[in-house]
């Protein structure tokens, strides 16, 4: 970022509109920040974004299975987590090395527990709603807030 302001001449508000809008898959493809569109192209650039999306997805876990001394449970959620067989697939994969073992057809599906019988590690697919998760805490911190000055809300 230092570079961006300094050499660049770019604006906070510029850095910031780059990293949020113009970064990610989007940014690494060229193509489209939408996991759907990178999967159903035959461009070079979108197998390159989701192979680097899969890469650092296994990077993190690996790294938070290292700290915790191994893993019981692997937790698929979101949009792509809950959506995209294929990049859970791919990044099961990546993650073999722990003991996660996947059923190819319950992953298919969509199933609640994708990881084969007997497997080491469980993988399981999770359905979030993100937006009722952000009213709620929302509101716990407006009524956190209202109650320190007095007001009712």
């Amino acid at each position: 970022m230092l570079y961006l302001f300094q050499q660049k001449g770019m604006t906070a508000r510029e850095v910031e509109h780059l990293l949020y809008a113009e970064s990610g898959l989007l940014g690494v493809s060229g193509l489209s920040s939408d996991m759907r569109a990178l999967l159903a192209s035959d461009d070079p650039r979108a197998t390159e974004a989701i192979d680097l999306f899969t890469y650092q997805v296994a990077r993190q876990a690996g790294a938070l299975a290292a700290s915790l001394q191994g893993l019981d449970t692997f937790v698929f959620t979101a949009g792509i987590g809950e959506n995209a067989p294929e990049i859970r697939a791919r990044i099961c994969d990546r993650l073999g090395w722990l003991g996660v073992r996947i059923d190819e057809e319950a992953n298919r599906r969509g199933e609640p527990v994708i990881s084969l019988p007997g497997s080491p590690v469980v993988v399981r697919i999770i359905p979030t709603d993100e937006e009722r998760m952000i009213a709620i805490h929302s509101c716990d911190l407006l009524l956190k807030e209202g109650g320190r000055d007095g007001s009712s809300g």
